[in-house]
C-alpha cells in the first residue's frame, strides 16, 4: 500500500512539473505600459508649459479617479483641468530633461499655477517628488492619422 502512495505522489509530481511551465506567461503579453504601446505611432499635437505636481492615494480624498479607474501611486497617470479623458501625454521636467508618457483619467490640479497633476510614482521617476512641484513642458499626443 506504501508502494502505491509513492507512485501517485510521483506521478502527481511530474504532472506538476509538465503542467506548471504551459501556465506561465510567454513575456508576450500586453502589460499595459502606456510607454510600451503603439507609441511609436503618436505625433505632438499641442505643447503647453508650467508648473506640474503630484498627488497620491493619501492626497486625493478618494481612490477612484474622474474616469472611475482606481487611482495608484506608480501608474503613468495624470490629472489635467480640460484635455479629455484618455489623452496621452509625454510630460517632460524641465529641471532635468526627463520625460514620460501618462494617460489623463483625472481632473486637476486645482491650484493656480499648475497644469498637471501626476501620480506620486511618475513625480518620482521625473525627479521631482521631494520638491513637490516643477516646471514641465506637456505634449498632448494624437495618432498620426488623426
Amino acid at each position: 500500500m506504501n508502494m502505491t502512495r509513492n507512485f501517485k505522489s510521483v506521478a502527481l509530481a511530474i504532472a506538476g512539473v509538465i503542467l506548471i511551465p504551459s501556465c506561465a506567461t510567454t513575456g508576450n503579453a500586453n502589460t499595459n505600459n502606456p510607454n510600451k504601446s503603439d507609441d511609436a505611432n503618436l505625433a505632438v499635437k499641442s505643447v503647453q508649459q508650467g508648473k506640474a505636481s503630484w498627488y497620491s492615494v493619501g492626497t486625493n480624498h478618494g481612490t477612484r479617479t474622474a474616469s472611475g479607474q482606481r487611482l495608484t501611486n506608480d501608474a503613468a497617470t495624470a490629472a489635467h483641468k480640460t484635455l479629455p479623458l484618455g489623452t496621452k501625454v509625454r510630460v517632460t521636467n524641465e529641471n532635468n530633461g526627463r520625460s514620460e508618457i501618462v494617460t489623463i483619467n483625472d481632473r486637476g490640479p486645482y491650484i493656480r499655477g499648475r497644469i498637471i497633476d501626476l501620480t506620486i510614482g511618475t513625480a518620482d521617476r521625473l525627479g521631482f517628488r521631494s520638491n513637490g512641484i516643477a516646471p514641465v513642458k506637456v505634449e498632448v499626443l494624437g495618432h498620426v492619422n488623426q
